[in-house]
């Protein structure tokens, strides 16, 4: 089983999640986060750090953000690891809780 960055960090991007991931999964795109399925080890350290709820199990899936599985694997090959805190984007707070931003996914 593997942990899987949803919609919800679109335009948001906190970095909360990767400096307690002892594994380096996650990977930085221009405006989302993913996490590599093969790297993570289900440690479920990340999930309580999200401030906007956007990491979850794999198991805990809702049917509609059950494409982010294959996108995280699919990006987390095509990114850089990210393994400290930045600085979240200055509007952040303002996209957290927004429905629909898959159209607004950077690849």
């Amino acid at each position: 089983m593997t942990f899987v960055v949803t919609e919800n960090c679109i335009k948001c991007k906190y970095t909360d999640c990767v400096e307690v991931c002892p594994v380096d999964c996650f990977h930085e795109g221009p405006n989302f986060l993913a996490i590599d399925p093969e790297e993570c080890i289900d440690c479920t350290l990340c999930e309580p750090e999200c401030p906007v709820e956007a990491i979850l199990s794999e198991d805990d899936l809702p049917e509609d953000q059950a494409e982010f599985l294959e996108l995280n694997a699919e990006l987390a090959q095509k990114w850089p690891v990210i393994t400290e805190i930045k600085k979240p984007p200055e509007d952040a707070d303002e996209w957290a809780d927004k429905p629909n931003k898959r159209e607004l996914l950077e690849r």
